[in-house]
């Protein structure tokens, strides 16, 4: 049994009397088999597990699709019956932001200006905004993210250690498609012909996680992962293609790091990314003289 608890006198009158560990999984709804995989990862971790449906208006830029983004409760919660969701808050605009929208908000600093950041200004304040808000409210014993979102992740850490909260914040790898695609939402709105571009995006990060492990370098794995993705060719259109170490910080020459892209299928703006490890680069060995 899910209960649907719409306002925060609701929440706090359910979650009070419960006893044991509490995961949330927060989310904006349209739920597909990525979100399950989160929700069955939520279970396993907690006695308690809670998610939250809210399409944020915060993280949506002027341009962007805050009013077509899918809206489909009913068959979300069908989702999270199949997961074993005990509970799911899904409040209002009003609910949420009773005052109307935050004047006090919390920013990424310049990670947050950045990748996602850069293309879509203000996009993570809304975010952590929210995320911290939903913190508070559940005041869960661990929250549980998607790398997909792997920029949003790291941010969510970085706000967690910052802010000294007590929680813990757990991430969980991208759910696929038999073909590569990453699992998002915004899958929806791609036609046929497009579906088949966005696989660009996970070819060149295979290209590029492949370059890496056989001692190419990071130069040599981004190269590989461009010309996977081939720029220049129709139906995809990138907008950035990058290397970073797990935290987002400059690359290393070698060791564990981060490979993240982001482009536009038709008009939808798709990202994906893959953990990649640099093997020491490999030198071709100089025949001596006369050998």
């Amino acid at each position: 049994m899910t209960t649907v608890l719409r306002t925060r006198a609701e929440l706090a009158a359910t979650l009070g009397p419960l006893p044991g560990r509490l995961a949330v999984v927060m989310t904006m709804g349209a739920l597909h088999p990525g979100h399950e995989t989160l929700l069955r990862a939520a279970r396993e971790r907690a006695d308690v597990v809670l998610a939250t449906i809210f399409v944020n208006p915060l993280q949506f830029g002027p341009n962007e699709d805050f009013d077509r983004y899918p809206r489909t409760l009913e068959a979300d919660l069908a989702i999270c019956r199949a997961a074993g969701v005990d509970a799911v808050f899904a409040p209002s605009r009003e609910e949420l932001y009773p005052g109307g929208e935050p004047i006090v908000r919390v920013t990424g600093g310049d990670l947050g200006e950045e990748l996602e950041g850069a293309s879509r200004p203000g996009f993570f304040t809304g975010v952590l905004t929210v995320v911290l808000k939903l913190l508070n409210l559940v005041r869960p014993d661990v929250a549980i993210f998607g790398e997909k979102d792997y920029q949003q992740l790291t941010l969510v850490r970085r706000m967690v250690r910052d802010l000294e909260l007590d929680v813990e914040i757990a991430g969980v790898p991208t759910v696929r498609e038999p073909d590569g695609l990453a699992l998002s939402s915004r899958n929806r709105y791609l036609s046929t012909e497009e579906r088949a571009s966005a696989l660009r995006l996970s070819a060149a990060l295979r290209a590029g996680a492949a370059a890496a492990g056989a001692g190419r370098g990071a130069d040599g794995a981004l190269a590989a992962a461009h010309r996977a993705f081939g720029e220049g060719t129709t139906g995809a259109k990138l907008d950035y293609l990058v290397l970073t170490d797990p935290e987002l910080g400059p690359a290393p020459v070698t060791g564990p790091a981060r490979m993240l892209v982001a482009a536009w299928v038709g008009g939808t703006r798709l990202i994906d990314n893959v953990p990649v490890e640099l093997a020491p680069v490999s030198v071709p060995v100089a025949t001596p003289p006369g050998g």
